[in-house]
């Protein structure tokens, strides 16, 4: 196993060592959101985000792409 496998693994321990830790405590916060219906909010922006990140990274993709293949034209 080279040197990034070794720390991806342990990485992977890790957090699976961590996570019932986290899921067992009470979450106050997310419940004070949820009985407000502010969590729907909260919900929505994260959405809008990720679609946004994703439409911007999508058509970065496309310009690079048409960019590449202008300069494979002209050589």
């Amino acid at each position: 196993m080279n040197w990034n496998m070794k720390k991806i693994v342990s990485l992977l321990c890790g957090v699976m060592l961590l996570s019932p830790a986290l899921l067992a405590q009470d979450v106050q916060m997310a419940d004070t959101l949820r009985s407000e219906g502010k969590i729907y909010v909260l919900v929505a922006i994260i959405v809008v985000i990720l679609v946004g990140l994703i439409t911007f990274l999508f058509f970065t993709d496309r310009k690079i792409s048409r960019l590449e293949k202008q300069i494979n034209q002209k050589k």
